[in-house]
């Protein structure tokens, strides 16, 4: 009878301690504030409003790990955007539109599938100054530096200060097409080292066209193509740490590029390539407070309408969780480019006139859980 209980109270140990090699955490963020923006269409008008997901765009999530013996782990990312101003879905109403995936994890690597960040969104985490704020920074001058893949698979690795990632999409915002293999593919790469203050990192991404227009009259666009390259690099010193980087990016076979389109003069071009550069600073004056500020210029092809953006932004933490923030940005427009602080004309948000400058000012409440 003794033997039997023991063996019961060895089993239900066993039991409890592989039950704690799983676990499931609910995450999110939680940032909304009211903006400020003139010249918000082409007659010139203003704009106050609220918007979500200033420094950090809103979301819940659900993370999780189980260890399967050997080194080796299964786990799960289900990551869903929300629109705190008016409680829908973010990512076009996706359920979890910023991720879903699953996959497994050993001492050699990651190995995931599912929807998933690029590897620009990876690369401009840790490069870009405003760490791809979602108002004001870098995505306004490319949207690629946020962008996601679906029917995607990635592997992650990291071996000491080297961190390495690719991945590649079947077919990214759609479904695969038989007999169209190359049809809405993505594919793209991350390398990036951290030695000390100092690190370096470069990326790579290309992506290939859908079929758009209506289903009566549909334009194959798979033959076109975008590809991007960038490099970049940060070094902190003290309080402070400085920021540089480049992005090279051209379209090929009918494609284009956002903001490439300028009109000037009553004439309107159109170029497929362009050159951005940025250098930023971030300051952190005491424990609670910090300061960041960033200049980003783009220089496209075969026109010479090329913007600026101008970035600050001052943060201030209540609590390791709750922090207030305000940002200010100001896009500088030449012969006809239209760049918004939001980002090129795109919506009647970003609706900025040809050749006309913005200024953008943000006051917002951060919460993290």
């Amino acid at each position: 009878m003794k033997m039997k209980l023991f063996a019961a109270a060895v089993a239900a140990l066993a039991a409890g301690g592989a039950y704690a090699q799983s676990s499931v955490t609910l995450y999110g963020v939680a940032d909304v504030g009211i903006e400020y923006n003139n010249h918000a269409n082409t007659a010139g008008d203003d704009v106050f409003r609220m918007s979500s997901g200033n420094q950090s765009g809103s979301r819940w999530g659900l993370r999780g790990v189980e260890d399967l013996g050997g080194g080796l782990k299964g786990v799960f990312v289900l990551e869903s955007g929300v629109n705190l101003d008016n409680g829908t879905s973010a990512q076009d109403g996706r359920l979890f539109g910023r991720q879903a995936y699953v996959g497994l994890q050993s001492q050699y690597g990651s190995l995931l599938l599912g929807r998933q960040q690029t590897s620009f969104y990876d690369f401009g985490l840790i490069y870009d100054p405003m760490a791809i704020s979602s108002r004001y920074g870098i995505l306004g001058q490319d949207a690629a530096f946020a962008s996601r893949a679906d029917n995607t698979v990635k592997y992650v690795g990291t071996f000491g200060g080297l961190t390495a990632s690719a991945f590649y999409s079947f077919n990214n915002n759609g479904n695969e097409t038989a007999g169209a293999f190359r049809r809405g593919q993505e594919y793209g790469a991350l390398v990036s080292y951290a030695a000390g203050p100092f690190s370096v990192g470069a990326a790579y991404d290309e992506t290939h066209g859908t079929t758009t227009g209506p289903a009566a009259a549909p334009v194959d666009a798979s033959g076109q193509k975008v590809r991007r390259a960038t490099v970049g690099a940060n070094y902190a010193f003290g309080p402070a740490k400085v920021y540089a980087g480049y992005r090279w990016a051209k379209a090929f076979d009918g494609a284009s590029l956002p903001g490439g389109t300028a009109t000037a003069n009553g004439l309107t071009t159109v170029a497929t390539a362009s050159n951005l550069y940025w250098l930023g600073l971030g300051y952190q004056l005491t424990p609670a407070f910090s300061l960041s500020g960033a200049a980003y210029y783009q220089d496209f092809r075969n026109t010479s309408a090329d913007p600026w953006q101008f970035v600050v932004t001052a943060d201030y933490a209540l609590s390791k969780r709750t922090d207030v923030y305000t940002s200010v940005s100001y896009a500088l427009n030449d012969k006809g480019s239209q760049l918004g602080v939001n980002g090129f004309n795109t919506s009647s948000t970003t609706n900025v006139k040809p050749g006309a400058n913005q200024i953008g000012a943000v006051v917002g409440l951060r919460h993290k859980f």
